[in-house]
């Protein structure tokens, strides 16, 4: 790993969140009202796509509930979120959409809101900036007289929006406007390009009294001043279409009266400012998160990762730095995710677990209540089985949820909800065959089971035997109520939050998958298993369909299924034996070794990446084992997949026809993994897989897409021995580089390859950020924080019953001594890293490519 430059900061960007549903989509009356609107929803950056539903069927207020999460790779301006109505034979037609800029997003964090939709207007999708630079200058014409000549310079733009997929043919029009005047000027046109550089420079003449006589230092009058302004407008170069409007600015000139120049970078802006009257669209209910985390150098960070680190040791926990983070941000879910994914980099995790759970067991009166509140030793269990056993479930339960999603059987055994026509006896047999297929996926899926939620049950185990020691089946309950109720049955509801299936499942497949996951959850459950909890059930008709799950083998694979996870032997930890898919997608391919450029060079193919191999198909399809087929040499097989001899490749390839792999590459064989400039094929998004042979290019479907593709495909190569330290940022074209003009196509790169962060391939942890998301949470939640070292200093001071119970009363203070050297440590530490950050991160200047002036200046 390269050196870190010891004064950077890295600005991250993530967003997630959830699009709920909608309500009286379309317009409420005239004739564009549609009853049966198929709809779906997308979300763009600006205007770029980078996350889209499935299609609802026929509602006017459909409920989505689909949960997004990515990271956001580029500076944007704005966060939209559109609803389209599904085209048949047309193409897709826009119903509205919720446009909010990125300095709002705050306003809306974390809560679900009722957005009106507002109408999709060519005229209001803008994105981009504009960097300008004007001057007056003094004049004497012929006759002798002075007057005034106002310059335009217009320099470049900056990520202007890609046009039917591609880059644009941009120009710009610049005016100067008046109420008796429009002078306009016309650059030339820049082709394939979202950044033109114009460098095209502009001279307006203004006119002046006669009675003007040069001053000293010049001044425009203000009658002048106030009725002129520069309006610069972006085109998109149709050729035989028309031109696409791609954004304005206005610059009003008496911005000149205190300084004759003026240069700076402006947001282009709606046409008119977007402002438009229109019907009612309706609405769309969204939760939306954005978070952003200024991450300083790794040293800066040593005192407070040292001592969350220190969390486990302290004894009792309550007075630990992790512990008091939980205490104090109790009702934020977000809390806890940084502090288990810092432990677990660190191989910490077990045993803070291990000392919160028995905290809680300490307060638990009851066997049968055991680990059943939303505690933070619950929280973390769960964050934790959701982070390392993402491959699990895929093995475990992918294959079946697959099935129950496509095969649209019906499975509703609730008389009421019935309808015509439904057998309820068929219906109870699908349902219980589905039961059957996810439960012994289940019950025989230990060996896949990752060791380190094996280590965290044992603990568990033990811990509930120890503080129950009468109760024979308490130490089976405290295991099954994580794996059965909070992590295998959520994942059979909620299939799409775990990336098990794309979308939210359909209203027939959610509530079949609701059935699965109750009797799941019961047939798990220890203390259910009992014949006399039946009576507890409340539904008359799952009380007759659980009676054929109550035998004994059941019970039996269910205790040998808990035993196994939760042995006294803990598992060796061997890393990744298996083939895991990592990613999978469509994407643009370069034909490799072709010289020329066009469109018929990139092809649609199917990429997929394990930790074992990338491949790419002509299709998507249910694929074989990567690592089936063996490899010729140590390369990469363009077009030509590779087979065992002439009669196997036969046999092989009327076996698996349209599924087989065109190309397979050996992740081991993979040198570097670099994004593409734009400039090489006029493409956007676009990355590069360097090996021993011909790079391969690829262009991602969006800028998410394309970061994602480079993170997985890095971290999986990151230890391979052969890694190259420079690259070329462009392709080799006509006989060169174009970027560094080199002749030679072997000619080492002209620029040293990105950094790769040691994190863990499956968990793809970054520590810095984890520990500036705590600092971060610290600092929000200080006057809690206070409030624990006054509760602290108030304890140790009277040794008794704090005076002030309502002040404290919901912090856990075991040892008030401890506690509060703790929280003394972390208010120092927080002093001294947010005198870093106020250091290191100086605010851009307002009119600067990175602090662009909003709107019309006055």
């Amino acid at each position: 790993m390269a050196e870190e430059d010891d004064t950077r900061i890295r600005i991250l960007q993530s967003l997630r969140g959830k699009i709920c549903e909608g309500k009286n989509l379309g317009p409420c009356s005239g004739p564009n009202r549609q009853r049966d609107l198929c709809t779906f929803c997308t979300i763009s950056l600006d205007q770029e796509e980078v996350f889209r539903t499935k299609v609802f069927d026929k509602s006017l207020s459909p409920f989505y509930g689909e949960d997004f999460y990515f990271e956001i790779p580029r500076p944007f301006q704005c966060l939209s979120f559109y609803v389209f109505a599904k085209g048949v034979f047309q193409r897709d037609l826009p119903v509205g959409k919720v446009s909010i800029r990125k300095e709002e997003l705050c306003k809306f964090s974390g809560k679900e809101h009722w957005f009106g939709l507002q109408p999709v207007d060519p005229n209001s999708e803008v994105q981009g900036k504009v960097h300008l630079e004007m001057r007056l200058n003094e004049l004497i014409i012929e006759n002798g007289s002075m007057c005034q000549q106002l310059m335009v310079r217009i320099i470049e733009c900056h990520g202007l929006p890609l046009i039917s997929g591609q880059n644009c043919d941009s120009y710009a029009t610049v005016s100067l406007v008046g109420p008796a005047r429009f002078d306009q000027k016309k650059t030339k046109v820049k082709k394939k390009t979202s950044d033109p550089q114009f460098e095209e420079t502009f001279y307006f003449e203004v006119t002046r009294p006669n009675s003007y006589t040069k001053k000293s230092h010049f001044q425009v009058e203000e009658e002048d001043i106030e009725k002129l302004e520069i309006k610069v407008d972006l085109w998109n170069n149709g050729n035989l279409a028309q031109d696409v409007f791609l954004g304005e600015t206005r610059v009003s000139v008496k911005i000149l009266r205190n300084d004759h120049i003026h240069r700076a970078w402006y947001l282009l802006q709606p046409k008119g400012n977007g402002k438009s009257k229109t019907d009612d669209l309706g609405s769309l209910r969204l939760n939306v998160t954005y978070t952003e985390d200024n991450v300083l150098p790794s040293a800066c960070y040593t005192p407070l990762r040292t001592l969350l680190l220190k969390s486990p040791d302290i004894k009792p926990i309550s007075a630990s730095a992790a512990h008091i983070l939980g205490d104090i941000c109790r009702e934020r879910y977000e809390a806890v995710l940084p502090v288990v994914r810092l432990l677990l980099h660190h191989s910490r995790l077990v045993s803070f677990v291990s000392a919160i759970a028995a905290l809680e067991l300490e307060n638990t009166q009851e066997a049968n209540t055991i680990f059943r509140g939303n505690s933070l030793a619950t929280r973390c269990i769960d964050d934790m089985m959701k982070i390392v056993g993402r491959s699990y479930l895929t093995v475990t339960l992918k294959p079946v949820l697959d099935e129950i999603c496509e095969s649209n059987k019906t499975c509703e055994i609730d008389p009421i909800k019935l309808k015509e026509g439904d057998n309820v006896e068929v219906n109870k047999e699908n349902l219980q065959g589905y039961v059957q297929k996810v439960f012994s996926s289940i019950t025989q899926s230990s060996s896949s089971c990752p060791p380190l939620m094996c280590d965290v049950f044992r603990s568990l185990r033990q811990l509930a035997s120890k503080r129950f020691p009468d109760d024979p089946h308490v130490q089976y309950s405290a295991v099954s109520s994580f794996v059965f109720l909070r992590f295998f049955a959520v994942a059979v509801l909620s299939p799409h939050t775990f990336q098990l299936r794309p979308h939210h499942p359909d209203l027939e497949v959610s509530r079949t998958l609701t059935l699965i996951s109750k009797t799941i959850q019961t047939l798990g459950s220890w203390g259910s298993l009992s014949k006399n909890k039946l009576s507890s059930f409340k539904e008359s008709y799952m009380y007759d369909f659980f009676k054929s799950f109550q035998e004994d083998k059941c019970i039996g694979k269910v205790k040998k299924f808990l035993d196994e996870i939760s042995s006294n032997v803990s598992k060796e930890s061997s890393g990744v034996e298996d083939s895991v898919v990592l990613k999978e997608g469509e994407v643009q391919k370069r034909a490799q070794g072709r010289k020329r450029i066009g469109k018929k060079n990139f092809k649609k193919r199917w990429l997929r990446v394990t930790n074992r191999e990338l491949s790419y198909h002509k299709h998507r399809g249910i694929y074989p084992r990567a690592t089936s087929l063996p490899q010729r040499g140590g390369g990469m097989q363009e077009e030509s997949p590779v087979h065992y001899n002439e009669g196997e490749r036969a046999r092989e390839r009327q076996k698996r026809k349209r599924k087989e792999a065109l190309c397979i590459m050996p992740v081991k064989n993979i040198r570097a993994v670099e994004k593409l400039d734009e400039s090489a094929f006029n493409r956007k998004n676009m990355f590069q897989v360097l090996h021993s042979e011909k790079p391969l290019y690829v262009q991602a479907g969006n800028c998410v897409e394309a970061s994602e593709w480079v993170e997985v495909l890095s971290q999986v190569s990151r230890c391979n021995p052969d890694r190259m330290g420079t690259y070329h940022p462009s392709a080799y074209l006509a006989g060169a580089w174009l970027c560094c003009r080199s002749l030679s196509d072997s000619q080492p790169g002209c620029k040293p390859c990105t950094p790769t962060l040691l994190a863990n391939l499956q968990l793809d942890i970054d520590c810095d950020r984890e520990t500036e998301r705590i600092f971060s949470l610290f600092t929000s939640s200080y006057s809690k924080l206070q409030k624990m070292e006054d509760a602290c200093a108030s304890i140790a001071v009277y040794q008794g019953p704090p005076r002030e119970q309502d002040d404290y009363s919901l912090f856990t203070i075991q040892d008030s001594k401890e506690t509060f050297h703790t929280v003394r440590q972390i208010t120092h530490i927080l002093k001294e890293l947010q005198n870093e950050h106020d250091t290191r991160s100086g605010t851009a200047q307002y009119g600067s490519q990175e602090n662009p002036i909003v709107g019309k200046t006055s």
